[in-house]
């Protein structure tokens, strides 16, 4: 039975703010999963109580198990609509969306402040979880290689204790999808109650992660019950590459001297 067909069969049962919450539910479908609690009292003008026991009537113990069971459902017609003749089609087709979108968002003039304050740092820290943590420590060697000594801090304990020490002179580049996840927005906040520059690396400009940064350079792709996708990888890709890049052109460095010193570097550690 879908999520929406319970709703309608609950809703006469509803009292009128119930009611409210139903409907924006309803209009919101499927990226109802990426909304609040904040989000449902803003947007239908009720109380936390009301959002939990709607949530109660409809058969769920609150909103966070109402929007698992929406993003299940959304994601199992997915997977019914995938058959194997146009598997690898449509896989294909969800990495080039997530670079065109990706494109589509990006701010030109962001992407130029952005390479600005990675120059006049002093220090640079690129604090990332999970998967967003692994891209972290992909930009930090792509930094290093034109010649930028960056950190990616992974471990949420290590990033507090780093942003406890900041000063107004330093950077710190945080990663988040969600722009939502609890230990990198706390340790952002640190970080910026230290005056520290922020560059936040995101798919919201308004969620609390984006909130603290100086600048916000947006991935597109959205992600709940599949976590981690290989296409969400590939949007913070796009932009760490292009951060790079962009690094490269607006300071003049010599790439191909650059690369050569740090090829020697490594070349004794290939086998014959």
């Amino acid at each position: 039975m879908s999520i929406t067909y319970t709703i309608h069969e609950n809703y006469s049962t509803l009292t009128k703010s119930e009611k409210k919450i139903a409907d924006y539910i309803l209009s919101s479908g499927e990226k109802i999963v990426y909304s609040t609690m904040s989000d449902i009292r803003t947007a239908a003008s009720v109380g936390d109580g009301t959002i939990i026991r709607f949530c109660q009537k409809i058969g769920f113990s609150g909103f966070s198990d109402l929007k698992i069971a929406i993003a299940k459902e959304d994601f199992s017609k997915q997977q019914e609509n995938s058959q194997a003749a146009d598997f690898f089609e449509k896989r294909t087709l969800t990495i080039n969306k997530a670079l065109q979108t990706t494109n589509q968002r990006l701010d030109s003039d962001k992407l130029t402040q952005a390479v600005q304050l990675i120059t006049q740092a002093k220090q640079i820290y690129i604090f990332g979880v999970g998967s967003s943590g692994n891209t972290g420590n992909d930009l930090e060697a792509m930094l290093l290689r034109v010649g930028v000594q960056a950190r990616s801090v992974i471990d949420p304990h290590f990033q507090a204790q780093i942003a406890s020490l900041l000063t107004e002179q330093d950077l710190v580049i945080g990663f988040s999808l969600s722009g939502r996840t609890k230990d990198t927005y706390d340790s952002l906040s640190i970080a910026k109650k230290n005056h520290a520059k922020i560059i936040a690396i995101t798919n919201y400009l308004l969620s609390p992660v984006a909130q603290l940064a100086d600048i916000v350079l947006q991935t597109a792709i959205e992600e709940f019950l599949d976590g981690a996708s290989l296409a969400g990888k590939i949007s913070q890709l796009y932009l760490c590459d292009l951060l790079v890049q962009k690094y490269e052109v607006e300071n003049d460095v010599n790439s191909v001297e650059l690369r050569e010193t740090v090829l020697r570097s490594i070349l004794d550690k290939s086998l014959d």
